[in-house]
């Protein structure tokens, strides 16, 4: 394996990571096994580590899929799998973050990803009817029992972070803290920077910006109101998934990035992805290429910093409106 890419450590602990990392969120299901396989061992042989997965990927064919793979393509111990639990299909309850649940749930994705460890256990999000104590247990007792290396959180907002991040640190030794928080951000979606990102960066919380493109619209493939037909834009169950993004204000930053693209003679994409994988507090986008070609292409930007005159102007074009309580009132 070649290790050209920069690692960073997981918020504030000693295990490192790449600062790209590979989402399998349609591992089974949209990406075969043959592409899968090229994704991987392109990934592994640029230096890739982190290979994030969820046990609800595929309905869990996800997990199997990257079990099957790191049993004869790319060793085990080359990769750090980072996987979620407590999201449930029942339309009643989406989100199950009891002990009971989530540690069932651990061991499904460790038989199936053929481990007896994950490097990084996510709760996919929080759960309002189960006591927050109980859920953060479940997340020691995986540390403590050697299932998981670290944990973390997905899809917390910022109260739920700092209250859970708080809580760990409350008894050290004892509790096992927050290493991490994957939440969605771009330069089409900023919200974490509201209170997520502050309370991450108190707190020693790294953050794994997932969908750091904008849902792909940020290369660029869905301007001048063209859908690509091999695009997720164009699939019946991504299509919705894609559509938020596709109102004139986006329209705005995207035309933003390809000029900023154009004057350094670089790619949209390598122009949106270089942005988020600089902000402060931000460990590694996690990226969902469809095949080999997509991730060498969002991979080269390994090599690309963006000016500082080039990030203002993006971070102007793309500013969220944040007024009270967020805005300076000392001064007022």
């Amino acid at each position: 394996m070649s290790a050209f890419m920069e690692q960073r450590h997981l918020g504030r602990t000693g295990l490192r990571v790449s600062r790209i990392g590979l989402g399998t969120l349609t591992w089974g299901r949209d990406t075969d096994d043959h592409d899968a396989a090229d994704l991987l061992k392109t990934f592994w042989e640029a230096g890739g580590t982190l290979v994030d997965t969820a046990d609800v990927y595929g309905d869990g064919e996800s997990e199997y899929l990257l079990g099957r793979l790191m049993e004869g393509l790319v060793p085990r111990r080359d990769l750090v799998i980072s996987t979620k639990a407590g999201s449930v299909p029942d339309p009643d309850r989406r989100f199950d973050g009891s002990r009971a649940h989530l540690l069932s749930a651990l061991d499904a994705s460790l038989a199936r990803l053929g481990t007896d460890h994950v490097d990084v256990w996510h709760l996919h999000a929080f759960d309002p009817h189960t006591p927050l104590e109980e859920t953060l247990h479940a997340l020691d007792v995986a540390v403590s029992s050697g299932r998981a290396r670290y944990a973390g959180v997905s899809n917390f907002c910022g109260w739920q972070l700092a209250k859970a991040a708080t809580w760990q640190l409350a008894a050290p030794g004892a509790r096992n803290r927050v290493a991490s928080t994957q939440m969605e951000y771009s330069l089409l979606q900023r919200g974490v920077e509201r209170e997520v990102l502050p309370a991450a960066l108190d707190l020693g919380v790294g953050l794994l910006p997932s969908s750091p493109l904008g849902r792909g619209v940020l290369t660029g493939k869905y301007r001048k109101d063209a859908t690509p037909p091999d695009s997720r834009g164009a699939s019946d169950h991504l299509a919705p998934f894609v559509e938020p993004y596709l109102d004139e204000t986006a329209g705005h930053v995207v035309d933003a990035v390809a000029t900023a693209a154009d004057g350094l003679a670089v790619t949209p994409l390598q122009v949106a992805l270089a942005w988020v994988r600089d902000r402060p507090g931000v460990v590694a986008p996690i990226i969902g290429p469809r095949n080999a070609r997509q991730l060498t292409a969002a991979l080269s930007v390994e090599t690309l910093s963006l000016p500082d005159e080039i990030c203002r102007a993006l971070d102007d074009v793309s500013a969220p409106v944040h007024r009270y309580p967020d805005h300076d009132w000392s001064t007022l």
